[in-house]
């Protein structure tokens, strides 16, 4: 299928990045489902509303949420415990928006409104500091889920970009490290120069 489908199917999930249908994200997932190797059933967060729209959008019957990958809950977001905190950064570490703050060994906050609420911070955290809450009904107009996905979609796509920069930058540093041999050559080389002068001043006291 085209480049747009994906697309399509892609804005049609609620972008929580939560990986609960087996896939590291909504896009992976939408192109899975385009290849035909992942059905569109495999999205709680979604729920069938989301199920809907894309059986509609490929011409396909409608299937309900398939159980094995989870159950749709309220919309929901992490809330930190700041006094239970230790500030070891795995859940800045987990979380894939990027809407986690802090430091290591300083106090870690969950940005309430650019968190999706897919819970990928909890397994990690060594002193069950975290701990999901719903969001207020006032906030769970269609037009707030749309503004969220969409916020949620651009964090998670920058992300992945800071990731892939990072990578090409580390891996362009190594390169310009010395190998094991050329390091062994350097030592060897650093020796034999202190050899020689302590050769030369024992020569000169004698």
């Amino acid at each position: 299928m085209p480049e747009n489908i994906v697309e399509k199917i892609n804005s049609i999930l609620p972008q929580t990045q939560c990986g609960q249908c087996n896939y590291p994200g909504c896009k992976p997932y939408a192109i899975a489902i385009t290849k035909g190797k992942a059905d569109i059933n495999q999205c709680p967060p979604g729920g069938e509303k989301g199920i809907l729209k894309i059986a509609k959008l490929l011409g396909v019957n409608f299937k309900p949420l398939n159980k094995k990958y989870g159950i749709t809950k309220p919309k929901s977001y992490a809330f930190i415990n700041e006094k239970e905190c230790i500030g070891c950064t795995l859940c800045i570490l987990a979380c894939p928006v990027d809407a986690i703050l802090g430091a290591t060994k300083k106090m870690h906050t969950i940005i309430e409104e650019e968190c999706t609420g897919c819970e990928l911070c909890l397994s990690p955290c060594p002193v069950d500091c975290i701990e999901i809450l719903p969001i207020k009904k006032d906030n769970n107009s269609e037009i707030f889920n749309q503004k969220k996905s969409s916020l949620a979609r651009s964090r998670y796509e920058f992300r992945l970009d800071r990731i892939k920069r990072d990578k090409k930058e580390s891996n362009a540093k190594r390169k310009l490290l010395p190998s094991a041999n050329e390091k062994s050559k350097l030592i060897n080389e650093k020796r034999n120069s202190i050899s020689e002068i302590l050769a030369r001043i024992k020569k000169n006291e004698s």
